[in-house]
């Protein structure tokens, strides 16, 4: 059957069926799906009452209001449709005609389902080759409960289960470091995974389960291993610890995690590590707390540090006739036990490839087990794939599994190979295969079911690391040069779009040199619908994709679309402090700008890459960096660049030189002016008075801030939030001048503003020089109490370092016992 047909019925039909299942036309057009999938015999059908059930139990789901619910119900409704389909593949053209007339009924576009904005996907121009949609992103929740559930039925490794229970029963005292060892495939990360999941692990760890695969960190510059300070960021966030209180250096880092743990008994599995310093940052301190690893290698090492191996194995004959049995069923095993130990033989006990061989057995009815195991018998083809081709057994595997695919099915199983990132979604899918989204869901049904990928609970799809080499590897035997090139750009630019959309959405009138208006012309704004995602959260969700797909783009003819999604990107990084990706990203992006000749790009990237490696104190390279954004903006000649470039000097220099950053953010105001820029004017300004008040220059400050301020307020789009900023330094500057009164009237009304913004650290800072002048002997202090207070909670829901000593000066105050 062609795959058009397959798509509409497994997308389209479930798209028309979830439109109807709530309205007055419900019933009829019931009837006639049920007649149409049902009339392979007479009386009671079962594939009649299956499809009955699913509809029933989509329509259900759909009255809960339930998201994932719905989700569930309407993956097996497209399941049943797409098997009912293929019994009578003659009825293909009678299910076209009939969605069409359900449709009619419909009288508009149905929703799609599992709370996604897909609706915006029939609406792009008629010229787009982009498809997508954008899942909403994971939020937070406390405590982080991050370790993925499995897909499937775990069976087996009893013994290791029962060793890691017991571990809870002596570890009360102390953290225990446990590794699990064994080779690719063998299932260390399902067990971990288990394992993390059960009754015992779930109430012993009331603080936490939290998660790290090492396969998606970034690599530390120089190639020399996964970026360990990235991982401790992600654990402390997890953990409550705002952003803009992560300390840069991984020592640092380290010593937080380890003093925001010591009350604390959590869980952390580290999938994936590969050398024992990965793991020796991420012990947390609090007894009773549990370090689970998961490594190709023993790391001996480690025992200096008291963990404790547990090898994982390849499954005995026994325990891998149990999964077979378990996923083929236990009446076809049955029917041939010695073939069966054959198969289990020659997958050499590695669960990955018991787990492709059952679903080739499951999905073939007519392959025995007897054709199944001389077929794997064959030593001339596997040997040749594991040893003269310098495969493992797994490829071999997954070369006879593979040749099962019809060939359209196979070739998008190589293009999905492609698609850089750790995980994907039906839209990136159905981008990198250039084909609808309904198509696409197909084939990753059809390889999910194969166990070619996985799937989250995030709905995102993910190959196995061998896996996805053994589809490259198809690649480049099977298709013509150029293939990998073409999949790659047509993912940059699904990326490109969605990620310009996002910073658009943040703030549109931030300096780019990326034309938005030219860029995102006629495209649908997945961001601007009132159930859409926010972009912040949906770039986190994808900042290890867009990593990838940035670091994939190094190819002359993608140098453009590059440099575009790392300004784009970087709307991200000035809210979330990643500083590692930051940097990286800025610098492929001006590496990219570089190689097109683009020196107003070069600019603004390189100027920007100077924010994060002043944070990681990286000061010379900085200052390096900026002086190659100045010599390109120069020549670029863009008055407005140029301002910018120096208003990112200034901001350098205002740590080394204050009077060299004044004089930078003098000539960035008038550059800004001269090209018609008040708001980069305005902020100029405001960073000119800041550091005019560092020099102890408080007139000159005090004139420069009223200024900045009443230049925030009167643009045509009111920048509030840096007017409140502004109003913050302004306090700073009247109480410097000893007026006190108007300083606490500036402060007072910066603070209402900023709490209005949700800008709550900005607000924490005017109440805590409130409170400072509260102090102060013979000062009112009839608001001291409730400005603490609330600079205490504000401090607590980041996570701050300061709490206990903030928490100290509130019980001084209400005692009495402050002394001003």
């Amino acid at each position: 059957m062609a795959i058009e047909v397959a798509a509409l019925a497994a997308s389209g039909a479930t798209s028309t069926v979830i439109g109807l299942a709530v309205t007055e036309a419900w019933t009829q057009a019931r009837a006639r799906l049920l007649r149409l999938f049902g009339r392979r015999g007479q009386g009671v059908n079962p594939d009649e009452e299956q499809l009955r059930l699913a509809v029933d139990q989509l329509a259900a789901s759909l009255r809960s209001g339930g998201q994932h619910a719905v989700a569930d119900s309407a993956d097996q409704l497209r399941r049943r449709l797409r098997h009912s389909l293929r019994q009578g593949s003659e009825t293909a053209q009678e299910l076209v005609e009939l969605l069409s007339e359900l449709n009619s009924l419909e009288g508009e576009p149905s929703p799609r389902t599992g709370g996604s904005t897909t609706a915006n996907t029939s609406d792009r121009s008629a010229d787009s080759t982009i498809s997508y949609h954008v899942p909403q992103a994971p939020r937070p929740h406390r405590p982080p409960s991050q370790v993925p559930a499995l897909r499937h039925r775990f069976i087996n490794r009893t013994v290791e289960l029962a060793t890691l229970n017991e571990q809870l029963l002596h570890g009360a005292s102390h953290v225990d470091v446990r590794v699990l060892a064994g080779p690719p495939g063998v299932g260390k990360s399902a067990l971990a995974q288990t394992w993390a999941h059960t009754r015992q692990a779930r109430e012993h760890f009331p603080d936490g389960r939290l998660y790290v695969d090492f396969t998606t960190l970034p690599t530390r510059t120089g190639g020399d291993g996964k970026d360990v300070s990235e991982a401790v960021g992600h654990c402390l966030r997890s953990l409550g610890i705002d952003d803009t209180l992560l300390p840069p250096s991984l020592s640092e880092r380290t010593a937080l995690l380890r003093s925001h743990t010591c009350d604390l008994r959590v869980l952390f599995v580290l999938d994936d590590v590969s050398s024992p310093a990965q793991v020796r940052a991420l012990i947390p301190d609090g007894p009773g707390s549990v370090v689970l690893v998961t490594s190709t290698t023993r790391l001996g090492e480690l025992s200096l540090d008291g963990a404790r191996p547990l090898a994982v194995e390849p499954l005995a004959e026994e325990a891998g006739l149990l999964l077979l049995s378990d996923r083929c069923g236990q009446e076809r095993i049955a029917a041939d036990p010695e073939a069966a130990k054959r198969v289990v033989r020659l997958c050499s006990g590695l669960p990955v490839a018991l787990h492709v061989a059952a679903a080739r057995l499951m999905n073939d009815r007519h392959l025995t087990l007897e054709s199944f195991a001389t077929e794997l018998a064959d030593e001339q083809q596997r040997l040749a794939a594991l040893s003269e081709r310098g495969r493992s057994p797994v490829s071999a595997i997954l070369d006879y599994a593979y040749r099962e695919l019809p060939p359209d099915l196979a070739h998008g199983y190589r293009l999905l190979g492609c698609i850089p990132g750790p995980s994907f979604d039906t839209a990136t899918a159905a981008a990198a295969l250039g084909t609808s989204i309904p198509a696409a869901q197909v084939l990753l049904d059809v390889l999910e079911d194969m166990s070619f990928l996985e799937l989250s609970q995030e709905r995102r799809y993910r190959f196995h690391g061998l896996i996805r080499l053994h589809a490259r590897d198809r690649v480049q035997t099977e298709d013509r040069f150029g293939t990998k090139l073409a999949v790659i750009q047509r993912v940059l630019e699904h990326y490109l779009l969605l990620t310009a959309l996002a910073d658009r959405a943040v703030r549109a009138d931030r300096l780019r040199i990326t034309d938005l208006a030219v860029l995102l012309a006629g495209r649908p704004d997945p961001f601007a619908a009132d159930d859409g995602p926010r972009p912040l959260d949906w770039l986190e969700a994808e900042r290890a994709n867009i990593m990838a797909v940035l670091r994939a783009a190094d190819d002359p003819s993608l140098h453009t679309a590059g440099w575009q999604l790392a300004e784009c990107f970087t709307v991200l990084f000035l809210h979330h402090r990643h500083l590692g990706d930051w940097q990286a990203s800025l610098e492929l992006g001006a590496r990219y700008a570089a190689a097109s000749l683009a020196p107003a790009a070069e600019a603004r990237l390189r100027s920007l890459l100077s924010r994060p490696l002043m944070d990681l104190g990286e000061n010379e390279y900085a200052e390096r960096a900026l002086a190659s954004a100045v010599t390109c903006a120069e020549i670029a000649d863009d008055a407005v660049l140029h301002a910018s470039v120096l208003e990112f000097s200034g901001r350098y220099w205002d740590r080394f030189d204050a009077e060299r950053a004044v004089t930078a953010y003098r000539r960035s105001m008038e550059l800004n002016t001269q090209g018609g820029e008040p708001r980069g004017a305005a902020i100029a300004a405001f960073f000119l008075g800041r550091a005019q008040d560092t020099l102890g220059h408080h007139e000159q400050a005090l004139a420069t801030l009223r200024s900045a301020h009443a230049g925030l307020l009167s643009l045509t789009a009111p920048d509030r939030r840096m007017a409140a900023r502004a109003s913050v330094a302004l306090g700073h500057v009247l109480d410097s001048l000893g007026r006190s009164a108007e300083a606490v009237l500036a402060l007072r009304e910066a603070a209402q503003e900023l709490r209005g913004h949700e800008a709550y650290a900005y607000e924490a800072e005017a109440l805590l020089h409130l409170v400072a002048i509260a102090e102060r002997p013979g000062v009112d202090r009839s608001r001291l109490r409730d400005d603490l207070t609330r600079v205490l909670a504000i401090h607590t829901d980041m996570g701050s370092p300061l709490t206990e000593t903030l928490k100290e000066r509130l019980r001084r105050v209400e005692s009495g016992r402050y002394e001003g």
